[in-house]
């Protein structure tokens, strides 16, 4: 049963993308029209407006879904569909979809700080090779959320995933916590002998004519090893999304809202990400968790794991690492 089958939601698909175009152009063109350093409060601020803009959403979200279920011929002709009960299975599965997003996108908040320190991008300047990062990201996304929409369908695929989600948990549970070296990087490789490079920051160019010829800065550079880095990482964030729902609508929409906050969550969390040490634990065992229900665990409760169960679970994962960062971490890193 699709509730959200997109011949009938198209419509709704565009407008929540030329709303989040809106945003997106009221934030680069008026907010952040000028570069400048973003410090603590700021980001503080603008990562509630994204929680926020998130929640009253999936608020509004839930009463559409109650009235259109109540109204739905299609649907009301099932029996015993629940409109209600349905209603609140979406916006549960909707919320959950987003904490799991803002979750696994803590990775790439590490990332983003080892990119910015490798390339030496000054912090007026990361604002801006954040936003069109965030842009390309959304393309990205949809495009793999769309591809999932189809192949999750096949049971063979799902499993095949929920045993990659697995393996990516154990592999990160066990591993180091020593910074990449991205000289060695593949992708790092691959634009160096791609593009022209010019070597020094021209303000916030991401392209530079000298003598006749394009060169790309460091700010482009930064910028397409992000892009690449996160389509990456959507490997396992797009499918651990499809395993708390199957409504391609829900996915699309939790996973846009999770990624628009991230440019916040970054300047607020950077200057303290080092004392964070147990985080990398929490976000291995919501992998592992995730994988588990989509191999196991929603097969064993007919079908579909009980949703808030998964909410509490997963909040209980990474409340957990965080306060043992809080409380253990500053001990740890003072050893070391």
């Amino acid at each position: 049963m699709v509730l959200f089958p997109f011949a009938e939601y198209w419509w709704f698909y565009l407008g929540f993308v030329v709303f989040v175009l809106f945003v997106l152009a009221l934030d680069l063109g008026v907010f952040h029209k000028k570069a400048h350093e973003v410090g603590f409060k700021e980001a503080g601020v603008w990562t509630l407006v994204w929680i926020s803009l998130a929640l009253i959403f999936n608020f509004l979200f839930y009463k559409y879904a109650q009235f259109t279920f109540s109204n739905s011929e299609r649907l009301l002709a099932i029996p015993n569909f629940d409109p209600d009960f349905y209603a609140k299975q979406s916006a549960l599965e909707f919320l959950t979809g987003f904490v799991v997003e803002k979750t696994l996108a803590i990775d790439n908040i590490f990332i983003f700080a080892v990119v910015f320190s490798y390339f030496a991008i000054p912090k007026v300047y990361q604002h801006r090779v954040l936003f069109w990062g965030i842009l390309g990201a959304l393309f990205f996304r949809g495009i793999f959320i769309a591809l999932g929409s189809v192949l999750m369908e096949y049971k063979a695929v799902v499993i095949f995933f929920g045993v990659l989600l697995i393996f990516t948990g154990l592999k990160m549970f066990f591993a180091g916590t020593e910074n990449p070296d991205l000289e060695k990087n593949i992708i790092i490789k691959f634009l160096k002998k791609f593009f022209r490079i010019h070597p020094k920051i021209e303000g916030q160019k991401f392209f530079f004519r000298k003598e006749g010829l394009i060169y790309v800065t460091p700010l482009f550079l930064a910028l397409i090893f992000l892009e690449m880095t996160d389509i990456i990482f959507a490997v396992d964030s797009v499918p651990a999304i499809f395993a708390i729902s199957k409504e391609p609508l829900i996915v699309f929409t939790s996973n846009i809202f999770a990624i628009l906050g991230l440019r916040s969550m970054y300047f607020m969390l950077a200057g303290v990400m080092d004392k964070f040490i147990f985080i990398k634990y929490g976000l291995a065992a919501v992998l592992i968790f995730v994988g588990a229900k989509m191999v196991y665990l929603n097969e064993a409760f007919d079908g579909k794991f009980p949703i808030t169960w998964s909410l509490a679970i997963i909040t209980i994962l990474i409340s957990s690492s965080i306060l043992a960062s809080v409380f253990w971490g500053s001990s740890k890193s003072t050893q070391k």
